[in-house]
């Protein structure tokens, strides 16, 4: 399973986006910040919520130069005829990619073999390619897509800082901390 700290693998896979389906390598999204989103699978319950959250708040993970890449087992085609017969997925402005072979999801270890699906994962990937943050959970629990842009906002500030690290709760504009040599050993 790929682990904080590391690099993910670049792979392939068929994505519907923008009316079209095509390859998407995911190394075009280095240099910028990038968030899977694996859900189990389109024309289900919880997952257009989850989805339409995200796209609800799309425009300002732009505006911190991140793409959201909604990710499940069905093909390209599913995503298509989900987009194409649900109003609420066809507000979805961001790539949904088919990770039919369940290889992607096994790799972040979100893929349930005996369902052929995957987990409620939420993955934070840094510019370089790194996965920085990430929670899962069980497919009948959503998500909550606000934390996930104060977790990028947290993010950035930690990569953009000087050894800062942002505490509980924090939001933009609040304090940072610096960590102290003399008190790390003391915790």
């Amino acid at each position: 399973m790929i682990g904080i700290g590391t690099v993910i693998p670049d792979g392939t896979l068929q994505a519907y986006h923008e009316e079209n389906i095509r390859p998407v390598m995911l190394k075009e999204y280095r240099g910028q910040w990038l968030i899977l989103l694996f859900y189990p699978g389109d024309f289900t319950f919880v997952c257009p919520t989850e989805l339409a959250e995200m796209a609800r708040l799309y425009p300002e993970f732009k505006k911190l130069k991140a793409e959201v890449c909604g990710v499940s087992t069905d093909s390209a085609y599913v995503h298509k005829a989900w987009h194409d017969t649900s109003p609420t997925i066809r507000s979805v402005p961001f790539p949904l990619l088919a990770d039919t072979t369940g290889s992607l999801s096994h790799g972040f270890g979100v893929y349930l073999e005996a369902e052929g699906v995957a987990l409620r994962g939420t993955f934070l990937v840094d510019p370089d390619g790194v996965l920085r943050a990430y929670e899962v959970h069980d497919n009948s629990i959503g998500r909550n897509a606000g934390e996930m842009l104060r977790k990028l906002q947290a993010a950035i500030r930690v990569r953009n800082g000087e050894g800062e690290v942002c505490p509980a709760n924090w939001q933009p504009g609040q304090s940072t901390l610096t960590p102290s040599l003399d008190l790390v050993g003391k915790l």
